[in-house]
């Protein structure tokens, strides 16, 4: 099967809700061709359709489009993730951790790729969501303990100078592979990315206690689809002009 029949098989499954089809049909491919072969047509795949593959992750087995996939591809395709109505992030957490965090990768690299596009600190702080509190102690005092924090927030510029204090906690103290491991990269590595994602994660934390997120999520609900439906494979969201551009 040349690589543009393929292309348009995987597309199809896709947008038919066949996510595992068009995961096998990749796996195939590098299976009989290389993995050379899988990055050609990853390359020309759109940003859409690699999420709808790389967020039904399956953390029982490796994938090998988890694996392959480039930190600027998963970077647009985190950044438009949001058309999902995953209230409760797991998809994101789970494809974020299994990418960002695979055998050999690198995670700096893909949160400088999330760091550069429109959307990426948004998309993070969508990540961090449920550790909000903690995210903010860990800011403050340079641990993740919330108890020890005394709910002072520091300013922006204050942020920026804690960001270049030699960290309380080494990594591999908190190398869970997972959000606090993810924290701790984006402080001390990427500290103009951890600020930005602090000062949205305040943003959606006032936007809740106003009673104002239910209003956002109805005004930016077009296009998105029930993730109890993706999970069933019964439906991906279609990818709108605005989110497509961000991410590109």
């Amino acid at each position: 099967m040349s690589n543009l029949a393929l292309i348009a098989k995987t597309q199809s499954l896709i947008a038919l809700g066949d996510i595992i089809g068009a995961e096998s049909a990749l796996v195939e491919l590098a299976d009989a061709e290389g993995d050379g072969a899988l990055m050609v047509v990853l390359e020309q795949l759109p940003p859409k359709d690699i999420l709808a593959v790389i967020r039904e992750y399956d953390n029982s087995k490796e994938s090998v489009i988890n694996l392959l996939v480039t930190p600027e591809m998963f970077a647009r395709a985190v950044v438009i993730e949001k058309q999902y109505k995953d209230l409760t992030r797991t998809h994101l957490r789970g494809m974020v951790n299994s990418v960002i965090f695979r055998e050999d990768g690198n995670p700096v690299e893909f949160l400088v790729a999330i760091g550069e596009l429109e959307g990426g600190s948004e998309a993070l702080a969508d990540y961090f969501s449920e550790k909000w509190s903690r995210i903010e102690a860990f800011a403050r005092t340079g641990t993740f303990d919330s108890v020890e924090d005394d709910g002072e927030m520091l300013s922006e510029t204050a942020l920026l100078s804690s960001a270049y204090v030699p960290p309380k906690l080494e990594q591999d103290e908190v190398a869970d592979q997972d959000w606090m491991q993810l924290a701790w990269l984006l402080r001390y590595e990427c500290p103009d990315l951890f600020i930005e994602t602090v000062m949205v994660l305040r943003a959606k934390a006032r936007a809740h206690d106003l009673g104002l997120e239910d209003e956002e999520e109805a005004e930016e609900d077009d296009g998105k689809v029930e993730t109890g439906d993706t999970d069933r494979g019964k439906a991906t969201p279609a990818a709108r002009d605005d989110d497509e551009e961000s991410a590109i």
